[in-house]
């Protein structure tokens, strides 16, 4: 895709305010183009042989043929971008990450007034230029065997030590394949996905079900304990805190950064003061810069740094503005991030700070 052409953009919803409204929203931005509108999945089936749009926003809910259905007929015939505007239920959660695991390319809550589209217009806008930018082959995780792979002895970890993980688009899938090959009895992690709020909630929940790991949502003032992954709530920014024994996050909701809250920045940032050399920070998949800064901040801390590769992501954005400033230690495959993971984390326990060897 050329610079100066602007992203094609197919709306595909039942609701004709939504469609407006939606329509409305990416037509404020410069770089996106509306190309059409449809009320259901077989006109937009006609609508993209038609248009050729580069991105398709799609509802979930729909008569004649509901969105997943539909999602699962592109991928086999039309691999396209979609971003899901699903509705910010339990229900509408659900099946937005069951579209992520469908090869979605991201998922945002739907507007239910034009009140509620006003604060979304930034956010709707910049998640369609990343998905106009997602490797759609990159959905289909690596194929590797299943559980983790891990025959070495056992290690006593710090309790100064952590974790801390950051992604956008294409990282719910990213972030799955890379927990359910760790294995338990780690230092605490604490992970911050670019996720609308209730989808965060489901996001955990799922994670937790296959994983050797304790999953779950973050709560303000939750020990960080070894052995748990905390995912940063939609709508709060997290951060983590030394409290005498052990690390506890703080949920704030200070004013967006990078047109997101939360933001890895934010929790990054809060990981290179209180944990140093004892942390270990990872940024994978997702379009943008968030991450880069906390990671420069990490890096002068002494942290480990690792970053995905170009060739696994599906949005090369968020790693390769870290590696652009240097603060990167390892780039590596997302199917040997979590042997990274866990060879940094034995370096930190040993009391290793050899410069590591950049792997790409």
């Amino acid at each position: 895709m050329s610079i100066e052409r602007k992203i094609r953009v197919l709306v595909v919803d039942d609701s004709a305010v939504v469609r407006r409204m939606i329509s409305e929203a990416l037509a404020l931005d410069p770089a996106i183009e509306v190309v059409g509108t449809a009320c259901d999945p077989y006109i937009a089936r006609d609508k993209i042989i038609e248009l050729k749009p580069d991105v398709l926003t799609l509802d979930i809910e729909m008569p004649r043929m509901d969105g997943l259905t539909f999602l699962k007929i592109l991928g086999q015939h039309h691999p396209m971008p979609v971003v899901v505007i699903s509705s910010l239920t339990q229900a509408g959660s659900t099946a937005a990450l069951t579209a992520l695991e469908y090869g979605a390319v991201d998922v945002l809550a739907k507007p239910t007034s034009a009140w509620n589209l006003g604060s979304l217009r930034e956010q709707l806008a910049h998640r369609v230029k990343g998905a106009a930018r997602a490797r759609i082959k990159n959905f289909k995780a690596p194929a590797t065997s299943a559980g983790t792979q891990n025959n070495d002895p056992a290690i006593n970890f710090s309790p100064r030590q952590l974790l801390v993980i950051g992604a956008s688009t294409g990282g719910t899938e990213a972030i799955k394949d890379v927990l359910t090959r760790l294995p338990a009895g780690l230092p605490g992690i604490c992970i911050v996905q670019h996720i609308p709020p209730i989808f965060s909630k489901t996001f955990a929940e799922r994670l937790n079900e296959c994983c050797e790991l304790e999953v779950r949502e973050a709560a303000h003032g939750d020990e960080v304990r070894p052995g748990t992954v905390l995912i940063a709530p939609g709508d709060f920014h997290m951060v983590v805190e030394w409290d005498v024994k052990s690390y506890r996050v703080r949920l704030r909701q200070d004013p967006p950064i990078h047109f997101t809250r939360p933001a890895v920045d934010m929790l990054f940032n809060s990981a290179a003061r209180c944990a140093g050399r004892h942390a270990v920070g990872v940024i994978l998949t997702g379009m943008g810069r968030d991450g880069a800064q906390g990671m420069q901040q990490l890096k002068a801390a002494g942290a480990i740094n690792l970053a995905q590769n170009e060739e696994t992501c599906v949005v090369y954005g968020m790693p390769k503005a870290a590696v652009d400033l240097g603060v990167v230690d390892r780039v590596v495959p997302l199917d040997l991030m979590p042997h990274a993971i866990l060879h940094a984390l034995r370096e930190r326990s040993a009391g290793k700070t050899e410069t590591a060897v950049t792997t790409k």
